[in-house]
């Protein structure tokens, strides 16, 4: 069993910056992909990144490309989210999620393990 705990959630003016946690137990961290969604009120769950297993290869959704930045320390079981200039419509509850072995990485149905999430408010 994996659990995965998100953290760093909060609000923030448009402009601002946040960098969201995710701390994994279980099996093998470093072993398996990870990805950020994120779903806005009545809006579907979408993807936002991801990073391959040993960090060398990232994803990102076009509307958070050169503002936030995926990474992972396998050492501390952990994947971050840095975002920066933050919008009013990056608002949403943020998940962190670990990836199976299937190809894609933007499609929810390839992540079988989903954190509780962390809401992120950006106030214009």
């Amino acid at each position: 069993q994996v659990q995965l705990v998100e953290s760093g959630g909060g609000l923030v003016q448009a402009g601002g910056s946040l960098r969201l946690s995710c701390a994994a137990s279980g099996r093998t961290f470093g072993s398996y992909a990870m990805g950020w969604f994120r779903q806005a009120p009545g809006k579907e769950r979408e993807f936002v990144a991801a990073i391959s297993w040993s960090g060398g290869t990232t994803y990102y959704a076009d509307s958070v490309k050169g503002r936030f930045t995926i990474s992972r320390d396998n050492a501390k079981n952990t994947v971050y989210l840095q975002m920066n200039s933050l919008k009013p419509e990056d608002t949403a509850v943020y998940y962190c999620a670990q990836k199976t072995y299937a190809s894609s990485y933007f499609s929810l149905n390839s992540y079988n393990y989903w954190g509780q999430g962390t809401q992120v408010t950006v106030s214009s």
